[in-house]
This record gives structure tokens, sequence and C-alpha cells, in this order.
């Protein structure tokens, strides 16, 4: 695939999101939650998405220049109105004061209304991680799952993360959809031209396929475990449980209410979100060797194929990341450039630069 530098990928990414409208510091802060995607290889939250963000601002359903405002609050929680603004912006907003409160009351925890897509949901525990705290979030989305026995989808992929600090700088990531994947991955297997694994979404005729631009087009996934026999109740649950702690405390709309994410977008989603950071230090003594100890008893276990070792959560990102950092570049699918290149055109900023072969 073609290769692209980090840096060349931030900068159409921030140019992008200026031309969208957002002041410089938010579209540096918008553009870093996305290249964090790509550089960790979640490449369906990252560029991918960049052409929908210009577009909600476009088309007024993001308000770029929005201010947060705090409804309610008590010493360690906080219900805030996103007031309709870029995903970077919001969630910044309410993980900054969940660690500022966890720090001085032992857990902070932030539920908001009237947001927008909010990237990478570990990206926003692991900005609580690096203050060594335990960093949670949540957010619900359009309905896209289908839920057990139904032929109508009414659930979100509603992901849920956390990320806790170890002893020796290491950390503990959970990063997941309720989904047995994020429409973002079905995408990016139409960019790549590739069938989707089994399991992952329904046709039109509510049968699987694998087929990436039907199952696109159909916007009917599975929960996290697949078909009832095969527990899918259980992501079904999962996106029921996301549901309440996002639209249940933040008095956004429920899922079922929120239109879908497109290109011809009009109305403002509302989406809910919940941000938690809970500082280790006010429960047991010597948390951060006990994570450490599980990282390492996980890892040494002896897998199935020696070449596929097995990993703790995050671990892969972690790789990921070390070695696009050390290569200096992202490697992007052909189509993702093809479409850049005409996005480019039409908000009228410089092309992104693939790196000569």
């Amino acid at each position: 695939m073609p290769e692209v530098r980090v840096e060349e990928a931030q900068r159409f990414m921030e140019e992008s999101l200026l031309a969208g409208g957002a002041p410089l510091s938010e579209a540096k802060a918008h553009a870093d939650l996305l290249l964090h995607a790509d550089i960790v290889g979640h490449y369906s939250h990252g560029m991918n998405r960049l052409e929908l963000y210009i577009n909600d601002m476009k088309s007024g359903v993001c308000n770029p220049h929005a201010e947060q405002i705090i409804l309610k609050e008590t010493a360690a929680t906080a219900w805030v109105d996103g007031c309709d603004g870029l995903g970077a912006t919001v969630g910044n907003f309410c993980m900054d004061l969940a660690i500022k409160k966890a720090k001085e009351f032992g857990v902070g925890w932030v539920a908001v209304k009237r947001c927008n897509h909010n990237g990478m949901a570990g990206y926003w525990a692991l900005k609580a991680e690096k203050e060594g705290l335990i960093g949670m979030s949540f957010t619900n989305s359009a309905p896209i799952m289908v839920p057990t026995r139904s032929k109508q989808r009414a659930c979100g992929t509603n992901p849920i993360s956390l990320a806790a600090p170890a002893t020796g700088g290491d950390s503990i990531v959970v990063d997941l959809a309720t989904t047995t994947a994020a429409m973002g991955k079905v995408e990016m297997q139409v960019r790549k031209g590739e069938p989707l694994p089994e399991g992952w979404a329904l046709g039109p005729d509510c049968k699987p396929t694998t087929d990436p631009q039907l199952a696109f087009e159909t916007g009917h996934l599975l929960p996290l475990g697949g078909f009832e026999k095969t527990s899918g109740y259980k992501g079904y649950c999962l996106s029921a449980m996301v549901e309440v702690l996002c639209s249940g405390l933040s008095g956004s709309r429920a899922t079922h209410n929120v239109p879908q994410w497109s290109h011809t977008q009009t109305e403002a989603p509302n989406l809910g979100q919940c941000y938690v950071a809970v500082d280790p230090d006010c429960f047991a003594p010597g948390f951060g060797e006990r994570i450490a100890d599980c990282l390492q008893h996980w890892r040494n276990l002896e897998p199935v194929d020696p070449t596929l070792p097995v990993l703790a959560p995050g671990d892969k990102e972690k790789k990921n990341a070390k070695i696009t950092n050390a290569r200096g570049t992202i490697m992007y699918p052909q189509s993702q450039l093809d479409s850049a290149k005409i996005f480019a055109e039409r908000i009228g900023i410089r092309p992104l630069e693939a790196v000569k072969a």
C-alpha cells in the first residue's frame, strides 16, 4: 500500500479541518485524535472519517466554535452540554474535567449531551491513564446493531474503553465496539476491496453477508458474539449498558432516535457520552504492580501457534504505533489517497502527498 509521512497526514488533516471552519487549536486537537487511530492501526477511525467531520461543520450539524457548559456539578460528577462541538473539543473538555475531579476527590464522572462523533474511544481513556489514573469512556451512536432475534437495527456500536497504568511504564488498554466490528471496519474492507469475515453483518434479507458494499448499504451489524447460539446477546446487552451510561445519564437522544451519520446529514445527532477517571491510589496499595503482574502473566502463556504470541489488551496497538513511528509513515489503501485527492480539490487545500517509490 502507498505510504504517507506521519507529519504529512497530520498536515492534511489539520488543513482540512481549518478549511471546514475549525479554529486552529481545535483543528490540531481533532487531527491528533484521528492521527492516533491511524498510527495504532485502527484506520476506520482515522483519516477515513475526516470528510464526515468536515461535512458536519459545513452543514451546521457541528459547531467547531462551541464552548461546553456545565449544567450540574458535584465534587465528583458533572452533567455537561456539549453544544454540538467537535468530538475532540467535547472529549478534551469532559475528560480534563473528570481528571481534575479524580485528582482531587478520587473519582471524576462526566456525562455529556449534544455530542458529535468523538473518534476512537480508547484515545480518551488513555488521556486519563497518562495522568496515572484509570480512564474510561463510552458513547452511544446511530442505530447500526441488530439486537438478538430482531430484524431491525436499534442499538449502536456503543464502544467501551478502559486504560489503566502499570509499573514500568506499562498499561492495559481495552477498546472495543459492542458490535462484532464497527461500521468503519466495513468501510475499510470496501476501500481495500476485500470481503468481510463471517459474522460481521447482515444483508437486506437478514442473512449473513461477506459483501462489504452490501453490508455498508444495508447497515445491519451483528452484536459482539454474532447470533444467539454464539452468545450475541452479550454484545447486545453491553450496547444497552453503554446506552444507560450515555443517553440515560446525559439526557441525549437514545440510539434508536439518532440520525444515521452520513455525507448528507443535516440534523445534529445529539449523542450522549460518558468520561470517567478514577485514582487507584484511593484503593488498595500496589495497584500498578498487580496490573503489571497480570499483563506479564498473560503474555507468558504458551501460545497455540508459536509464531503468534499471546497479547495483553492494548499490545497490538502499541506494537503498531512503535512500527509506524519508527518507519515514519502510515500505510493507506490507494482508494483512500484517491478520495483524499478529490476531497482536497473540493475544499481548496494542498493534496495529500504519498512517499515517492
